[in-house]
């Protein structure tokens, strides 16, 4: 018996969203919590699953917004280290009107790079059920050294490793940086949520089925791969299985911000009550038709953390 359902590992920032302008036609921008580990966690919760998170932020008023949030959200956070020195990485979070985002941050460096191998809470990671992580934690050192080092923990005691490249252009030194670390990711993972420029950055495909195909061939340790498609839908590989479901379209999007991980988070619960082994294209439809719903509901808020669903808003829209 494990402790946690699932334990993520990288970056909690605040995502500053613009909300507005001031009297004098000034913008204003609303700190929301976020990060995409964070966020996936903080889904999980709403689902009923025990979480813990593993990073650094910094010892300052907003590494103290974050912790005081993700703690609200339930989520363990005895992982998290405060750094005195670096401040808390900030993200400038710029709308378009379609809800498609664009990033600006305030990481150079960041507390969240700062997370050292030997600051890992070793028992966390040998206690879960599920490890998650992304690449903002690859992007340097000694981050991508403690991510490496808490997979291998994870993995030895069990684990189920889920894996979301999160591909940030503005945070890599170049294109082949990221190439390179997403490849490492890609090749450690059992479940895989890639999202549409992210396989085309990879494989050089705009077709979702033969991108992942060439992924599956690449990486045959990739046991679920699944493929978000922003409002048309997501695709889900298994097996000898390829299945799609439809976005949900009922209006009202404000901003995209944490869909990807609610989503994320939705499979991972799909994983933890059905299991990896045996799947069939219902359970898939059925997987991706939730993820979906729970992932638009969040579109229509602003910010991650504190926009996810309630399980019972997912099925009243699912009804």
């Amino acid at each position: 018996m494990k402790q946690f359902d699932v334990v993520a590992l990288g970056e909690l920032l605040v995502d500053f969203t613009r909300n507005g302008e001031s009297g004098q036609g000034n913008p204003l921008f609303e700190a929301n919590p976020g990060g995409a580990p964070a966020n996936v966690l903080a889904m999980l919760q709403k689902l009923g699953k025990k979480t813990a998170f593993i990073g650094k932020v910094g010892q300052d008023g907003f590494g103290n917004l974050l912790a005081e949030t993700v703690r609200e959200a339930g989520v363990d956070i005895r992982g998290l280290k405060r750094d005195p020195e670096i401040p808390t990485t900030l993200a400038i979070v710029n709308t378009f009107p379609n809800g498609d985002r664009d990033f600006s941050f305030y990481r150079k460096p960041g507390a969240d790079l700062l997370l050292r191998a030997d600051e890992l809470d070793e028992e966390l990671l040998r206690g879960c059920r599920i490890f998650h992580f992304g690449t903002l934690s690859l992007t340097d050192e000694p981050c991508r050294s403690a991510t490496v080092r808490a997979l291998q923990i994870a993995r030895e005691a069990g684990a189920v490793i889920s894996f979301d490249p999160n591909l940030r252009p503005p945070l890599w030194s170049s294109e082949e940086a990221a190439r390179e670390q997403i490849a490492w990711g890609l090749g450690q993972c059992d479940v895989l949520k890639i999202a549409d420029n992210e396989i085309l950055f990879m494989t050089g495909e705009e077709d979702f089925d033969r991108g992942a195909a060439i992924l599956r061939e690449r990486y045959p340790n990739i046991r679920l791969l699944n493929v978000t498609a922003g409002g048309d839908g997501s695709h889900s590989y298994y097996g000898g299985h390829q299945v799609f479901e439809p976005a949900c379209k009922l209006g009202g999007v404000i901003e995209t911000t944490g869909a990807g991980d609610t989503f994320c988070a939705c499979v991972l619960n799909y994983v933890l009550e059905r299991g990896l082994d045996g799947l069939g294209e219902e359970n898939l439809h059925e997987m991706l038709r939730f993820a979906n719903f729970a992932a638009y509901i969040v579109t229509t808020r602003k910010g991650a953390i504190r926009s996810m669903p309630e399980p019972e808003e997912v099925l009243a829209l699912l009804r």
